[in-house]
Order: structure tokens, then sequence, then C-alpha cells
């Protein structure tokens, strides 16, 4: 924050919904969040019907890819996972139970225990 109180700098992960202009969009945005230094970018490109998600590593978007499980894995967020294959199909139900088990996780507890000690 700065002296005023405001946030500054840009997000850990921005996330997106487009149609029929996101394979454009998606060169520029990348460009544009890369040099803001946005950690993480998810597109879902609902023409296409696939999803994108992005990690910035050595000032390069990398594709995340799924675990052998088949869910995505956020690598600023320990704990929000997302299930692509049940959202392309609308399975909310199975979205959400896939966010349930990455919010019951290890790795999500200890990510919240680490901002908890950092906000005392």
């Amino acid at each position: 924050m700065n002296a005023k109180g405001y946030l500054e700098g840009a997000p850990e992960l921005v996330t997106e919904v487009a149609t029929s202009s996101a394979s454009l969009d998606a060169r520029e945005k990348l460009a544009t969040y890369r040099r803001a230094g946005v950690a993480e970018y998810v597109l879902w490109r609902t023409e296409d019907e696939s999803l994108d998600w992005w990690a910035l590593e050595e000032d390069e978007y990398q594709p995340l890819g799924a675990g052998g499980d088949g869910f995505l894995r956020s690598r600023v967020f320990p704990g929000l996972w997302l299930d692509s294959a049940a959202l392309l199909a609308g399975d909310g139900a199975k979205v959400m139970e896939t966010l349930q088990l990455g919010l019951q996780s290890a790795e999500h507890a200890a990510f919240v225990a680490e901002l908890q000690r950092r906000a005392k």
C-alpha cells in the first residue's frame, strides 16, 4: 500500500472469459500482463471451448500444465485448483468439488498460515 492506503503493483492473478477475439486479445494481453508482472493469467475461450492458464517464469509466460489428476493448480494461490474438463463441460458441481479439495489441501493450509503470520 502507498501512503494514502491504496494498493500498488500488478495483481498476482488475472482471469478472463472471452469469445471471438480471444486469440488476438491473448497475445496482446500476455505481453501487457508480462510487462506489468502479473504472475498468472487464465483465459477461458468460450467459443473455442478451451482454457489456458499461464504462469510467469523468468519474465516469460509458460503454460501451466495439469497434474496427473487433470487439475490445474495455481502456483500463486496454493489450494486454488481447477478441473478444466469439468468447467468446459459445464459441470459446475465437479468444478466446486475440485475447488473444495484444493481448499482442504495441506498446501492451502500452509498458505493461509503464512498469510496470518504476516498479518500479525
